[in-house]
């Protein structure tokens, strides 16, 4: 149980920040921790070295055997492929990590990542006495202070060319160059330890700890590297290199087989392996839908078919884990409650003596609404697909259980849902979303599929372990599940003997979410139903209403970038609105007509009786928030004469009647009133700070904007996310479900974040808005209530778009008259290279039912003349214009930078004092802390950026910097002091509009940016050309710095 226990804490290794191999952290030393790969990989080789092993081997049971989660291991393997090969925030290389690409850890499984590693460790820190430890490292050197352990940041520089060099790293290239068999590699590093090991007079060699540059050399060092005979410092011998010099010479000379010191074969972890095939067993949920799917050609089992093999929900599995390290004697609860990831679920278990298969999580409904959406299932299942084909490791086939359930069918139950009958058909093909996979029946996979004996469930001695299972409170749910929204968890009950005692643990975790009663009234399809409030007050009057009666002031700043939208009856916005925040005026004149009582305050029974006369979601909806804000949520309402009936239960109960009618506006926004959290929340956070990316929640800017750089409890990030997004609760549940796709998208897509650091979520959902805005040519606000209505899976491909850049196109359709909703339809779909989508140009209508209309294009508003007799601008539409405009925006709101853009500004700073950045400076001192190639200076060159409120702004900035940085490529000692970069842009924004006007453009055309003094044909102008951006930067940058230039005027030529 303690050594269990010590798994658990090891297994969070890629999440938790620590001080490293040097026990120094950040390499400042001032006691900041970060996150180090050494650490990680280390930690990953331990958790695959110590899985199901049995700590007493013969002597063992049960109770002995160690049990690691494969996607914790999973979690770290990803992390290092992210981080590799720096080492860390502070280091962008270290000579450690010798110790995880090869022996003793073999961590890595990617033979070209390891190359890569190891060339730049010899490159960067390589010298003729051994490697330095990393970058800049001031150990032992003669210019540290020996009377304090910290440096200051400026003093770093002070290290540089003169680190300490240490023959232990040779000591590693030695062991690793035998196991590669490397003769050539060897014989070097054998041949280089001679010439610096000191020799005893008994002739014993001893490997000294490090060489140092004597004191009066420094300054030769400083001048000509490498070149100075260093002195012996530390200890000697340094046992830790004496210790695997012993060790690489008997490997050498033949008197140690590798075998011998690698008994777990971790040497051949890079030896590719064949493709994985995913086994994939579909499973009706009940003989209704078995039958369905036999009229299809589809044959597959129910899931009461499958016995003595035993199907149950993934958060079963997460609930029997909970049980492993449990130990009273110790005080030890076991591992935390948490979800187990798609590796865990595809696998089989033999839980005493019986095989169970667990279904995917993300089929689970019982948390959040995202399996609600049948297209969401579907792209969560190619990704998993797609995620098990490529990080698969272990003996046997990955084997996902799929089930079919009530809720995949069509509204009125005959059919099989479109989007999962076609799936269903790609699975038989073979190959889904790139991966191999193979349909049959669960029982032709026993034999190839992968096992886990989890023998901790075994029967203790007195032949029970779950006897006070039932007291325990980590199974009690926090939060009632409405039928609509829970599995029907009755096909997986298991009708057993009373006295098998695992199986009646398992039907107590199914019964722990009970469906809700109904207790609201049913909704009508009548599309003339009298509206409880009249048809002018809209749910934005109840809100103004409640916060009146609340005193709140909520705030109003819009989910949407304020730019010019091309609709004539609308005033344009301003961009200065983007940085303010403003509180809604408060109408003493709305009037919803909710009964009084005799003092003239709300009757809230009589309220109570209305709710029981709703017959729409909206006004359920409406008077369900006044009760909530007004009186609580655990206020008893006594609806029909049961006590007991808070408003939080009609709210779950809402929550699954909007569930059933995909109103996903209304799901969301109930989500918020109940706080809601995604179960797979934090994972999702991790995932993402963990491959480098920091994220902020909330609108911008700040204090509103929260920064988060390291993991946080699930209960603790979910707190964070609402309270950054102030009263506006749909946008907390927005961020969450935003946060959970750039994480699925950041595992199977990485490709998608290139240059970029900070994922400012808030940003990209006001640009998500403004992308809507422009292509259905409406209002922000409408824009803003159409995104929160988009379907789960609609949101993900809008998200994509906006990460890739890709073109897209928005559908609105008209419900049936006998539709319920009370929301508008839109669709996103993808707009190929004839501009029309891949149904049109297939001839398909996918929903015949509906009546589709084609609102706009894909394109961005550009500056035209105005019509006769009109004052100012007007913006029109064009998919030839605007796409420069938007680009910028869009790399500015998720903060896209060129390839290698951190490195040219540190070589930039080292030839003027600092670069001027909307009245922030980045001052050139920077550089003497921090390396190019460092995350910590790309991080805090990327703070200074992001205080411009302007995402196209911003990106114009990052054009101009660029330009810039050819300077430091320039045979000149300085460019300079302080550099204004925005005096440059505006520069540049001159000598556009100058030709412009030679050539005949009037002021409408060349409309100015009110809160940039930018004009937007400038922004809308493509980079290249006689007329763009580049050419007029390029002329600014020249006049701004021409008397640093060389005399041959070819630069501002």
């Amino acid at each position: 149980s303690f050594i269990q226990n010590l798994v658990f804490y090891i297994e969070a290794a890629y999440k938790v920040a620590d001080y490293g191999m040097w026990e120094r952290g950040d390499k400042m030393n001032q006691g900041i921790a970060e996150l180090n790969a050494s650490s990680v990989g280390m930690a990953k080789a331990a958790l695959e070295a110590i899985d199901e092993l049995d700590l007493f081997g013969a002597c063992g049971g049960p109770r002995s055997v160690i049990h690691v989660l494969p996607d914790e291991v999973q979690q770290c393997q990803s992390i290092l492929l992210s981080m590799l090969p720096r080492a860390s925030t502070s280091k962008e290389i270290d000579a450690g990590l010798l110790s995880i690409i090869s022996y003793p850890a073999f961590a890595i499984d990617d033979i070209d990542l390891v190359n890569v590693t190891k060339n730049e460790i010899i490159t960067k820190l390589q010298g003729r006495y051994g490697c330095c430890r990393f970058l800049r490292d001031g150990y032992k050197t003669p210019r540290e202070d020996p009377n304090r352990l910290h440096y200051d940041s400026a003093e770093l520089q002070l290290f540089e060319n003169i680190e300490c060099e240490w023959p232990v790293f040779w000591t590693y290239l030695l062991i690793d160059g035998v196991f590669k068999e490397d003769k050539v590699q060897v014989e070097e590093y054998r041949e280089a330890l001679e010439e610096i090991l000191i020799r005893e007079q008994n002739g014993i060699r001893l490997v000294p700890e490090l060489y140092a540059v004597p004191a009066e050399k420094v300054d030769e060092e400083y001048k000509n590297p490498h070149t100075v005979d260093r002195v012996v410092k530390g200890k000697l011998p340094h046992m830790w290199g004496q210790s695997l010099y012993i060790l690489g010479s008997l490997l050498s000379e033949g008197f140690l087989a590798p075998g011998e010191i690698d008994p777990l074969s971790r040497r051949l972890s890079t030896i590719g392996r064949p493709d994985v095939v995913v086994q994939v067993s579909i499973l009706a949920e009940s003989e209704k839908i078995k039958n369905i799917l036999a009229k299809h050609n589809l044959d597959v089992e129910a899931i009461s078919d499958v016995l003595p093999i035993r199907v149950q929900p993934g958060r079963i599995l997460s609930h029997i884990y909970a049980k492993l390290g449990c130990n009273r004697n110790l005080n030890l609860s076991g591992r935390p409650y948490r979800h187990i990831g798609v590796l865990g679920t595809s696998k089989l278990y033999v839980i005493r003596n019986q095989t169970f298969s667990f279904t995917p999580q993300f089929i689970d409904q019982h948390q959040f609404y995202l399996a609600l959406d049948n297209r969401m299932i579907v792209e969560m299942l190619r990704t998993d697909l797609a995620y098990l084909f490529s990080t698969w490791k272990m003996t046997g086939r990955p084997t996902v259980t799929f089930p079919i359930t009530k809720n995949m069918l069509t509204e009125d139950g005959a059919d099989i849902d479109s989007n999962i009958l076609g799936t269903l058909r790609k699975l038989q093909d073979g190959y889904l979303c790139g991966a191999r996979v193979k349909t049959g029946k669960l029982s032709e996979f026993l034999i190839t599929s992968c096992y886990t004996n989890l023998s901790f469930m075994d029967p203790g001695p007195d032949g029970f372990l779950l006897d006070d299972y039932f007291s325990e409170g980590s199974f009690t749910p926090t939060t009632e599940v409405p039928e609509s929204v829970s599995a029907h968890d009755s096909c997986y009950k298991n009708d057993v003997d009373t006295e098998d005692e695992l199986m009646q643990y398992i039907n107590h975790l199914l019964q722990s979410t009970t469906p809700v009663s109904k207790r609201l009234p049913p909704t009508s399809r009548n599309p003339g139903m009298h509206h409880m409030f009249e048809t002018e007050h809209t749910t934005k009057d109840v809100f103004t209403m409640v916060a009146k009666a609340t005193g709140l002031e909520l705030p109003s700043s819009s989910m949407y970038l304020p730019v010019k939208v091309p609709v004539a009856h609308r005033k344009s916005l301003n961009l200065l609105e983007v940085s303010k925040i403003q509180k809604v005026k408060l109408d003493h004149r709305v009037d919803l007509s909710l009964p009084k009582d005799a003092h003239g305050d709300i009757d809230f029974d009589s309220l109570v009786e209305q709710l029981k006369e709703c017959i729409t979601l909206q006004d359920q909806a409406d008077i369900l928030y006044i009760l909530h804000v007004i009186k609580g949520p655990d206020w008893d309402t006594n609806i029909g004469g049961q006590s007991g009936t808070t408003v939080r239960s009609l709210m779950t109960e809402l929550y699954g009647k909007a569930g059933q009618n995909r109103e996903w506006g209304l799901i969301r926004y109930i989500s918020g009133l109940l706080r809601k959290r995604i179960e797979v929340l934090a994972e999702a956070c991790t995932d993402l700070l963990s491959h480098q990316k920091q994220l902020t929640v909330g609108l911008p800017p700040e204090p509103r904007e929260r920064i988060i750089t390291t993991p946080l409890p699930p209960d603790e990030l979910a707190e964070l996310i609402y309270e950054a997004s102030g009263q506006d609760i749909s946008l907390a549940v927005l961020t969450q479900e935003i946060m959970v796709y750039l994480a699925m998208y950041v595992r199977t897509q990485p490709c998608l974040f290139a240059e970029m650091l900070r994922l400012r979520i808030g940003l990209i959902i006001q640009v998500m808005a403004t992308e809507l805005a422009y292509s259905l040519s409406c209002s922000g606000e409408e824009a803003s209530e159409n995104l929160m209505n988009l379907c789960p899976f609609d949101m993900k491909k809008l998200l994509h778009h906006i990460l890739s850049g890709k073109e897209f196109g928005v559908e609105k359709s008209v419900r049936p008259i006998d539709s319920t909703g009370i929301s508008p339809a839109i669709s996103i779909h993808e707009v190929g290279h004839t501009g029309a989508t891949k149904t049109e140009r297939t001839g398909i209508n996918k929903l015949k039912c509906e009546m589709r209309q084609q609102c706009s294009s894909p394109s961005s508003p550009t500056a035209s003349s105005s019509p006769a007799g009109s004052f100012g601008a007007t913006l029109n539409w064009d998919e030839r214009q605007g796409q420069w405009l938007r680009r910028r925006r869009l790399d500015g709101a998720i903060n896209r930078v060129p390839m290698g853009f951190y490195e040219k500004v540190w070589k930039l700073l080292q030839k003027c004092h600092g670069l001027s950045i909307d009245g922030f400076v980045l001052p050139s001192s920077t550089t003497r802390e921090m390396t190019p190639q460092e995350i910590k200076f790309a991080v805090h060159v990327e703070s200074v950026l992001n205080r411009v409120p302007q995402p196209e702004y911003r990106q114009l900035l990052v054009e101009t910097i660029l330009v810039l940085t050819m300077l430091a490529e320039l045979d000149v000692h300085t460019v300079g002091g302080v550099i204004c970069v925005d005096h440059i842009v505006h520069m540049a924004n001159e000598f556009f509009l100058q030709d412009q006007k030679s050539l005949g453009a009037g002021d409408s055309i060349l409309e100015m940016d009110t809160a940039t003094r930018v004009c937007n044909l400038f922004y809308d102008s493509a980079p290249s050309g006689n007329y763009g951006t580049m050419t007029y930067l390029t002329k600014a940058v020249a006049s701004y710095v021409q008397d640093f230039l060389p005399n041959t005027g070819c630069f501002v030529q």
